[in-house]
């Protein structure tokens, strides 16, 4: 008996390696029971996709596992009773296969929901993880495979499982009769198994499910072993929560296996009758979704992921794949028997900042500096053109953007009695809307800001330096224009009012004041 670490991966597959001992002519049958239960025990969070990962891991068993629809048996939202019965009934058809001459069978239970170290919490019901294992265990396949996607409570990333007691992890006490048993589960010691709003499912039941659908072929032999499977659902599981506020996840395994040969658990024919081969290029991630960009997720090609071919049902999917600052979207059609490659043709460029203002998931902000020219125009009251520079800041959320800008200009005039030099240093913030045109994104927004002001006075009698602080408010419209790199063209018009604290003109006193400008922007950034 072997407990799952990298480093026993070698060990798996030594396992896997002598775990189907059939003879050439005996014939296979496949059977499947698969629970999902969103509820737990009182006080437990709700989880949002312990009962679609169980859907779709039905969903690519019974398409390209071999398990005919007669042997699969879903469970959704069901109590302890009801899967206890179910698991008994499964075992009496696995006894009645076994029977038949020169038949082998293999049994597969997949669990995801709430746990803790006694029970599986299926709403407010129990089921006692000894009495679960011996279900599985005691069944007459010859081999069985128990997959359970479970374990505590968490935030952030909606952590899956019910209290803060340790994880559960099912021992094999004894060898079995039979060619033996294989457990793999989502985490090990005190982790967390956890959820993925974007990917709308848990990492371990997403890796697991896209591996199955043809990127853990390694080998590219057209068929994904259970070696295969657990060893990219491993990679997979630990490199994406690497990233999480919970922490790194690391499936784990325990198995007791005899015989010889490798456990098929999915084949991916390229000209399937009733599915398309769909192949991606290397060197970037990609997400592809059923339907739309709003649809569940169908599956996930990682960057590093060797195997670039995915088996999927026919139909529309919305494809995405990442690039470092941007990402490439496009909704694709795929027809049973029909191979279809996903070049950066077929997908459209879409900055960071245009996906965030369209909910896109992938994240909740995209942000970057911004450079340029600034024109500042006096309104009504005499003046001088002020030119000078901006740098910038900016942050783009779902429905608002926020800038800060910090600005000079320097300006003069003169007339017959004087020549007024004008420097001003300014600091603005602006909060916006915006709305993105094919290239193009208009925006408006309301500013409020601070500047210092200098006035240097050159004249035949006497006219000390001024130095004023004002307040600015105002609003404005501009337009960013897309580039390549993730840059981006600005400009910008606005009008302000300047409220300045002036000296009255032969007095000691001062009064508030009030001026008019436009202001003009034009400069470059970038979506980080």
């Amino acid at each position: 008996m072997t407990s799952g670490r990298p480093a026993a991966l070698a060990a798996l597959a030594w396992g896997l390696a002598v775990a189907w001992a059939a003879p050439a002519e005996a014939r296979v049958e496949r059977f499947a029971v698969l629970i999902g239960n969103n509820a737990g025990d009182k006080g437990e969070v709700e989880l949002r996709y312990a009962e679609s990962d169980a859907a779709k891991m039905y969903d690519v068993l019974k398409d390209l596992g071999g398990f005919p629809p007669a042997n699969l048996v879903l469970l959704r939202s069901e109590g302890a009773d009801t899967v206890r019965r179910t698991l008994i009934t499964m075992n009496d058809r696995v006894r009645a296969a076994v029977s038949s001459p020169e038949t082998d069978v293999l049994y597969l239970v997949y669990y995801s929901g709430h746990a803790d170290a006694n029970a599986l919490h299926l709403g407010s019901t129990q089921l006692g993880l000894t009495e679960f294992e011996q279900l599985v265990r005691g069944s007459a396949a010859s081999a069985r495979l128990l997959i359970v996607d479970s374990c505590r409570s968490g935030a952030l990333t909606r952590v899956k499982g019910g209290t803060s007691a340790p994880p559960f992890v099912i021992k094999l006490d004894q060898r079995l009769a039979g060619q033996g048993m294989v457990t793999l589960t989502s985490s090990s010691g005190n982790e967390d198994a956890q959820e993925s709003d974007e990917l709308k499912g848990s990492f371990f039941t997403h890796a697991l499910v896209s591996g199955l659908l043809g990127t853990a072929d390694v080998d590219r032999d057209g068929a994904v072993s259970l070696e295969e499977a657990y060893r990219h659902a491993y990679d997979s599981t630990l490199r994406a929560t690497s990233r999480t506020w919970a922490g790194a996840q690391h499936p784990t395994f325990h198995y007791d296996l005899r015989g010889q040969g490798k456990l098929v658990l999915t084949r991916l024919p390229v000209h399937a009758s009733i599915r398309s081969a769909v192949r991606f290029p290397p060197g970037r991630s990609y997400l592809v979704m059923r339907d739309s960009s709003e649809g569940p997720v169908a599956a996930e090609v990682g960057a590093n992921d060797a195997a670039r071919t995915i088996s999927l049902r026919p139909g529309r999917y919305f494809v995405r794949g990442r690039g470092p600052d941007f990402l490439l979207e496009g909704a694709i059609e795929v027809e049973a028997g029909q191979s279809v490659d996903v070049g950066d043709d077929r997908l459209s460029r879409v900055m960071y900042a245009r996906l965030v203002r369209k909910g896109g998931g992938v994240r909740d902000a995209a942000h970057g500096p911004m450079a340029g020219y600034q024109l500042k125009i006096p309104l009504l009251d005499e003046g001088a053109l002020c030119h000078g520079g901006f740098v910038g800041y900016g942050i783009e959320l779902q429905h608002i953007g926020l800038a800060s800008r910090l600005s000079a200009c320097h300006g003069a005039f003169q007339n017959e009695h004087l020549t007024v030099n004008n420097d001003e240093l300014g600091l603005d913030v602006r909060l916006s809307r915006a709305w993105d045109l094919p290239v193009i994104t208009l925006g408006v927004g309301l500013d409020l800001g601070l500047a210092v002001l200098r006035q240097r006075f050159e004249t035949s009698g006497r006219a000390p330096d001024r130095h004023s602080l004002a307040g600015a408010f105002g609003a404005g419209a501009g337009a960013n224009i897309d580039l390549l790199g993730g840059l981006y063209l600005t400009v910008e018009a606005a009008g302000q009012t300047y409220v300045v604290k002036q000296q009255r003109t032969g007095s000691d006193e001062s009064a508030l004041a009030s001026a008019l400008a436009a202001r003009l922007r034009l400069g470059v950034g970038m979506s980080l």
